[in-house]
């Protein structure tokens, strides 16, 4: 069995959370929402599907691309069951990590929360 992608066009409007939008950070059917994040923090990914991006990063950016690929990843990860976090833990491919005022307790040591030694960071 074969198939033919269509060649209907759609044009989606600038706001549309189904478009990639040039101009702006934008991942279709993700808010990306700017705000001043804590010092170190580039971006978040949350559990209802957003991503906070600090305003400290350039819109347009090389770096801003970098970050939103990143917090995707993420998001990608939450959706798929193989990441998912509260205010008291990390779940990582099933097993759960403690998490306490901005650090997360791997392998018997206490890590900064976005450290690159953890699994789930390592994209």
């Amino acid at each position: 069995m074969t198939f033919k992608l269509g060649s209907e066009s759609r044009n989606f409007g600038k706001e549309s959370k189904n478009r990639f939008n040039v101009d702006d950070a934008s991942v279709p059917g993700v808010d990306i929402i700017r705000k001043d994040l804590d010092p170190g923090i580039d971006a978040e990914a949350n559990n209802d599907g957003t991503i906070f991006i600090g305003n400290h990063i350039q819109p347009g950016s090389t770096q801003e691309r970098k970050v939103l690929m990143h917090e995707m990843k993420h998001m990608v990860d939450m959706q798929t069951g193989k990441l998912a976090y509260d205010d008291n833990s990390i779940t990582w491919n099933g097993e759960e990590y403690r998490r306490l005022e901005g650090l997360v307790k791997y392998e018997g040591k206490w890590l900064p929360e976005g450290s690159t030694e953890f699994p789930w960071e390592k994209h």
